[in-house]
């Protein structure tokens, strides 16, 4: 069967930075909506028209990928408004209770880059932002999309969980 939306395409891949260092390997088959939220617009582009065996070697630039890097989305929190345990990797989906800094996107997932004994450095960007990056792809299986999965716009999580990224970070 042909990729073209909305179909689910099952997918492993391989991560790599700019430089050929590993980011993430997709061992096992995950399915993806084509046609939907879950890929990237340029790997849904690389897939169409094709079928179960297709391969493909992409190089991504950061504005196909997940955007430039925004010094804007760097925030200084009160370290009182987090929990005594917060570390270096963590990730607030939103903003932290408390918070108190001014126009912070609420619907951000925030990763802890520093920790003060006065103040926490929050960063709002995509931990791949500003990355350029290689993705190898190979297509494992491809079948119709329910009508749930096609009103929901997805089948799952979003594409491209990081593997090796500190403990407690998610990549969407």
């Amino acid at each position: 069967m042909p990729i073209s939306p909305p179909c689910v395409v099952s997918l492993v891949w391989r991560l790599r930075d700019a430089q050929g260092q590993p980011i993430d390997e997709l061992a096992d088959p995950v399915e993806f909506l084509v046609g939907g939220e879950d890929l990237l617009p340029k790997v849904e582009e690389a897939l169409l028209g094709h079928d179960v065996g297709y391969e493909v070697s992409l190089h991504l630039e950061p504005e196909h990928a997940f955007g430039d890097y925004d010094a804007d989305l760097v925030f200084f929190e009160d370290r009182a408004i987090f929990p005594e345990s917060v570390e270096v990797g963590m990730q607030f989906d939103g903003m932290p209770e408390g918070a108190k800094t001014q126009n912070m996107p609420a619907d951000a997932i925030y990763t802890v880059t520093e920790v003060y004994p006065d103040h926490v450095v929050l960063d709002g960007n995509h931990p791949l932002a500003g990355m350029a990056l290689r993705l190898d792809v190979t297509v494992r299986d491809v079948r119709d999309a329910t009508d749930a999965e096609i009103e929901a716009g997805g089948v799952g999580e979003p594409a491209f969980t990081v593997l090796s990224a500190p403990s407690g970070t998610r990549l969407h």
